[in-house]
């Protein structure tokens, strides 16, 4: 199909009505204290700018349209805007590079860590924005960041903070952005001689190849990612293994799945938190629901028990990964033919997905087919 603009595909794309979206960039507007035109304004407004009429004018109602898309300016058909930073002196940049620090790095972490526990549990709609200034920010500095002092340290920050915002932008179904993202990820990691962080950008990238069906290729990708991670810590290459388990379940390579998943538990350390890498979860049931998953796919009756105990061990402040649990377990007992059983734990995924405002798992339940009923 054809659209007018950019503006008018986005929301097409992602399914929502145009009174969907005047409720989203009201509430966001609120969020931030931005004064607003009246919803039936907006009503007005925002057909003038799906149908190229004029453009989206001022830059306030440009962030809103972008925190609530999860887009950028150039996916939305917005003009480029220029950062104060960049108008600046070389030698003021330079300055300004040189007072990194490590009380420096800790807080850009501590920053990512935060937008880490805010994603989890309320979902990546508010973050995605902000994630894109801090990336712009550290980019930077490394940019400017003369002889060796804190490059390695800021490269891994901008290698993390990268990874994060490629997988909330997965979230949103916003496939090339996630892969970009992944890609200054990836460039990151190998400027902080990180190979940890690099095998790790490069399987979360696979996720998006998943997504678009590229599920060969995508297994090739953490298959790779493995090979790199050959001597790093347990933790990482039981996090590999995993996902190498669920990209070949996906293919249909049971043995080869069977085997990743015995390599993962095996591998898997007594306490499986590493500081140096925050962003893995195996622990509290994630690798039970990871590997449920992928029994599921490939029909194994003990996936319904792997998830069920699973989704009695996740925390509670782990709402994404809840949500996509409850949709494993709708696609499980379909495949089983309960149908009352898919239908409860679909309609429990889908009130959890739209609350954080997660396009990925609710384009998954719009691909559930539920049995007959009885």
């Amino acid at each position: 199909m054809v659209y007018a603009t950019k503006l008018q595909a986005t929301r097409k794309q992602l399914g929502y009505s145009a009174a969907d979206t005047i409720a989203l960039l009201g509430a966001r507007a609120a969020k931030h204290s931005i004064p607003i035109m009246t919803a039936t304004s907006l009503k007005t407004k925002l057909s003038r700018w799906e149908n190229g009429h004029e453009g989206v004018g001022l830059p306030e109602y440009r962030q809103l349209f972008r925190e609530i898309y999860g887009r950028t300016n150039a996916e939305l058909g917005f003009p480029d805007e220029h950062i104060d930073s960049e108008a600046e002196e070389l030698r003021s940049r330079l300055a300004i590079a040189r007072t990194i620090d490590t009380a420096t790095i800790d807080v850009f972490r501590s920053q990512i860590e935060h937008t880490r526990r805010v994603d989890r549990q309320f979902g990546g709609l508010t973050q995605l924005e902000q994630l894109r200034h801090h990336i712009d920010q550290v980019t930077a500095l490394l940019t400017n960041t003369v002889g060796e002092g804190y490059r390695a340290e800021l490269a891994g920050v901008l290698c993390e903070a990268s990874a994060l915002a490629g997988w909330l932008s997965l979230d949103r179904n916003a496939h090339n952005q996630a892969w970009q993202h992944h890609e200054r990820a990836k460039h990151a990691a190998r400027e902080a001689g990180s190979t940890a962080l690099l095998a790790h950008a490069t399987a979360q990238q696979a996720y998006i190849l998943i997504d678009i069906g590229e599920t060969a290729l995508a297994a090739e990708h953490i298959s790779h990612a493995r090979t790199l991670a050959d001597r790093e810590s347990p933790l990482i290459r039981a996090w590999l293994a995993a996902a190498h388990g669920e990209v070949l379940a996906i293919n249909g390579a049971a043995d080869g799945a069977r085997r990743a998943f015995d390599a993962a538990n095996q591998q898997l350390p007594a306490d499986p938190v590493d500081p140096r890498l925050p962003f893995l979860f195996l622990g509290d049931g994630h690798l039970q629901r990871w590997h449920g998953n992928a029994l599921a796919r490939l029909g194994d009756p003990d996936a319904i028990e792997h998830l069920a105990h699973a989704l009695e061990r996740m925390p509670a402040d782990f709402v994404r990964a809840r949500a996509g649990l409850l949709v494993d377990l709708a696609y499980s007992h379909a495949a089983t033919g309960n149908r009352d059983a898919a239908s409860t734990y679909a309609r429990d995924a889908r009130h959890l997905a739209m609350q954080i405002k997660s396009d990925r798992q609710l384009h998954r339940l719009g691909q559930l087919v539920l049995p007959g009923a009885a």
